[in-house]
């Protein structure tokens, strides 16, 4: 099951949608470049189990 959830560029700051698949886990990290300025960003994504709410964190790759 994907929901979709938004994160701010950890390079510009500018907010991005993402897919996210809940199925995968609570805890989940992955590399996914801004929709703007193309760089990649390091998502750390949580997601509550009893509401499905899901909370993204994003910083600079490397």
């Amino acid at each position: 099951m994907e929901n979709t959830a938004e994160f701010s560029c950890a390079y510009c700051g500018e907010p991005n949608l993402t897919f996210v698949d809940v199925s995968a886990g609570g805890q989940q990290s992955y590399v996914e470049d801004c929709q703007v300025c193309c760089r990649p960003n390091v998502l750390y994504v949580v997601i509550d189990e009893d509401t499905l709410d899901i909370e993204i964190n994003s910083e600079y790759e490397g």
